[in-house]
Formats: C-alpha cells, sequence, structure tokens
C-alpha cells in the first residue's frame, strides 16, 4: 500500500473547500470577529482550519492541505480565488467573465488565468463583499456598481439581468507605490525634456487636460503630474470612485454618490465642483471630466483658480477638445457654441494625449498647447509629439519623441513664474 496520497482533482478539490469553508463558518462566532485583533482572529481560525482539514477523509498530501487552508482563509478574510490576483504586483487588471473564466492584464496585454469561481453565486459573494465594504450595493434594482478596494484598486460590477451570462467584475489595480515620474522615463512613456517642461507648466499653474482612451494611463499620469504641485497649496481632488493617491500635507478628497435604495440622494460631480469653488481651494483636480460639470470645471479655471488638473476619455487633443464642447453643452444652459469654444480656449493651456499601444507600452504621443481661436475655431499646436516609425517582429513598436520645432507662447508664462527653459529643447532635430 502506497504511502503517498493521490493528488486530489479541481472537482474534488472545490467540493472538499466548500465543505470545510461551511463547517468553519459554523464554528465561528462571527460577531465576536469585528472585534479582535485581526492577527489573533487569523490564527484561531487556523487552528480551526487545520482540525477540520486533518478530519477530512478525502486523502491529501500536506501541500494540498496547505494550499487548501490559504484559499479558505481568503475566502473568510479576502477575496476568495482573487487573492493571490491581487497580491502579484505585475497585474494592472483583473476582469472576471463570469465564474468560469478570469483574465488579467500585465504590461498591457491580457492573458486568460486558471482561476475560476465555483459558480455565480460564489462569484456574487465576493462582488457583495466589496460593494458592502463601502456602503454600496448591487441587486436586480441596481445592477451596476462602482466601487473600489482598501488599496484603491477601482472596481466595476455589472450582473444580470444586464449582463446577460452572469456577474461580470472588472478591476483596475493601482499599486500600494504608484508610479513615480522616474518610472515613467524608465518604461520610456516620455523624455526627460518633455516632464521638465510639464514640471514646468504645474508649477507656473497652467490649467492641463490629459486625453486618452480606456487604459491609456491617465490617472497615472495624473498622479505624477500633480506630484509637482506644492505641498503649501490646498488641493481639492473630485472623483467618481477616489483612485488618486497624492501625498501633500493639505488634500481634500471629495467622492460622488450613488442613489439610495429609493433612487434618491445621489450627489454628482457637477455639484461636488461647485462646492469644492466654497471651500478655498488653490488647486482643483477633477479625475476625469465626463459629463455637465465641465462647464463649471471650464468656469472654475477661467475665474481664477488656475493651475487645475483633469482627464478626459479621447483619442486626440482635437476629439479631446470636442468632447468638451459637447458636455458643457450637456448642462442644457443654451450657451452658443461660440462662447463655448471660446471658455475652452481661454480655459485650457495644454492638452497632454497619452495612449497605449499595440505592443501595451503607454506613451505620451502628444503635447500640445491651446493658443487661441480663429474664427469660431480652437486652435492648438503640437509641441512635442511621438512619431511611430514601425514594428519589430516580436510585436514592439518603433518611434521616437520630437520636439515639432514651435516653441510654445506659454513659455513667457513659465519664465515670469522664474522657470527658465533652454529655447534649443524645443528645436526640431536636424535630419541626417
Amino acid at each position: 500500500m502506497s504511502l503517498i496520497s493521490t493528488p486530489i482533482t479541481r472537482t474534488d478539490f472545490g467540493s472538499v473547500k466548500a465543505a470545510i469553508h461551511r463547517r468553519l463558518i459554523q464554528k465561528l462566532n462571527l460577531d465576536r470577529l469585528t472585534e479582535v485583533n485581526r492577527e489573533d482572529v487569523r490564527r484561531e481560525v487556523s487552528q480551526i482550519l487545520e482540525a477540520l482539514v486533518v478530519g477530512e477523509s478525502t486523502p491529501m498530501n500536506l501541500q494540498e492541505r496547505e494550499r487548501l487552508a490559504q484559499e479558505v482563509l481568503d475566502e473568510v478574510f479576502g477575496l476568495g480565488p482573487l487573492e493571490p490576483l491581487l497580491a502579484d504586483p505585475t497585474v494592472s487588471d483583473i476582469l472576471v467573465n463570469t465564474h468560469r473564466r478570469v483574465y488579467v492584464e500585465r504590461k498591457g496585454m491580457l492573458e486568460m488565468t486558471g482561476i475560476q469561481f465555483r459558480d455565480d453565486a460564489h462569484l456574487m459573494a465576493i462582488i457583495d463583499r466589496i460593494v458592502s465594504a463601502i456602503g454600496r450595493r448591487v441587486d436586480e434594482s441596481s445592477p451596476m456598481v462602482d466601487a473600489r478596494l482598501a488599496d484603491g484598486s477601482r472596481v466595476n460590477a455589472i450582473i444580470p439581468p444586464l449582463a446577460v451570462d452572469g456577474p461580470i467584475l472588472s478591476i483596475r489595480r493601482f499599486g500600494r507605490d504608484p508610479l513615480t515620474s522616474d518610472d515613467l522615463l524608465q518604461n520610456e512613456s516620455l523624455t526627460t525634456t518633455m516632464l521638465e517642461l510639464l514640471r514646468g507648466c504645474v508649477k507656473a499653474r497652467l490649467n492641463i487636460l490629459i486625453s486618452g482612451g480606456t487604459g491609456a494611463g491617465k490617472t497615472t499620469f495624473l498622479n505624477v503630474l500633480s506630484s509637482y504641485i506644492s505641498n503649501r497649496e490646498r488641493i481639492v481632488t473630485i472623483e467618481d470612485a477616489a483612485e488618486l493617491q497624492l501625498h501633500q500635507d493639505h488634500v481634500v478628497r471629495l467622492e460622488t454618490r450613488p442613489a439610495n435604495i429609493e433612487g434618491k440622494g445621489a450627489i454628482q460631480q457637477r455639484q461636488l465642483v461647485i462646492n469644492s469653488l466654497r471651500m478655498r481651494p488653490d488647486r482643483i483636480i477633477v479625475g476625469e471630466v465626463r459629463g455637465e460639470e465641465a462647464l463649471d470645471m471650464l468656469q472654475a479655471m477661467n475665474t481664477g483658480h488656475d493651475g487645475s488638473l483633469t482627464t478626459i476619455h479621447a483619442n486626440t487633443p482635437r476629439d479631446a477638445l470636442s468632447r468638451l464642447e459637447t458636455m458643457v453643452a450637456m448642462s442644457n444652459l443654451s450657451i452658443p457654441d461660440h462662447a463655448i469654444r471660446r471658455q475652452i480656449a481661454s480655459a485650457i493651456d495644454v492638452v497632454v494625449q497619452v495612449s497605449r499601444l499595440s505592443d501595451g507600452t503607454r506613451k505620451v504621443i502628444s503635447l500640445a498647447e491651446i493658443t487661441g481661436m480663429e474664427g469660431d475655431v480652437v486652435t492648438m499646436q503640437d509641441i512635442f509629439v511621438f512619431r511611430k516609425r514601425g514594428i519589430r517582429e516580436n510585436g514592439e513598436v518603433l518611434g521616437d519623441f520630437a520636439p515639432t520645432g514651435v516653441r510654445p507662447k506659454f513659455a513667457e508664462k513659465l519664465l515670469v513664474s522664474g522657470i527658465a527653459l533652454p529655447i534649443a529643447m524645443f528645436e526640431e532635430p536636424k535630419v541626417r
């Protein structure tokens, strides 16, 4: 008779884990868990769990028993099967397409994992745990929800009947240590010269709009630029789901609120932008402008609240301005198009276009200046661009960052603020 137990199958393992989890919950005093130190609880649970595992009739070797114990602990204290992914610093997105398929994004590329949930009910229990932790809910009457994890990661869940095949969960990771300007330079997202120019723009209190598609790195870039704001300034941040990670001393964080079960009590970004003006801000940072709050944001920029930053979903700087115009029109104040464009031209100084390229890398593909109006058209000029040259056999995108040869008009404003930039940095490289 062999002393080595036969490895249990995935199906057996799942059923054993579920059974032990149920028995563990029956043995625990769940009300007492909230009153005791987390580490003490974990030790107590581990002891109970070990006894349950040892008493399990299904043969398991030591490695399988340790794995089972860890996964049950993850079910009790964490987000179950997702815990190993949340602990992996290389994972930037976790995408759960029903209980059967879990994908992750690493270095800008999607890959499928072998992780699964037992069933839809198991996945729903994890979603409920996430949203209830911040006082939100998801059910048939409210089948979509935005939330966040304790580490700041952004969460979106959508369930039946809107999600036809079963619950869908999307988690955008934000590491404990946000990316810095050095990380962006190391990743070749932009050049030292471009970063130096943007640092000057922030310090000189220019209004900056960061534009890009989904997953292009807008929030990451906004975090980096906001790090150049002085510690002596009062910063008010406004977000749908708080995810910005500012380290200045004087930061006030505001977050929208969804409607309650009766459909009342919702607080929108526009209300928060209006309220922030009464809070004596030196800088206003809107995580992402996506609706009628665009009008109030522009008016704030035009009435003394310069140095503001925000992001917008758009594929080009020109598209970003068109989207802004559309959002202002959503306020239903019957403002003429010409007046809206004049507000945009007066409020926004710089548009930074970020993009995720086909090889998964994220780059600043355009740094443009808003120069004013010509007739009914907002005029702008590129200061720096990323010129794509081709693609290697391994899929790597080839290209170079280059100045366009245009010296920005805001260079004078930077000079007045004590920031002198060499003219040579704007000179177009000579073709050999």
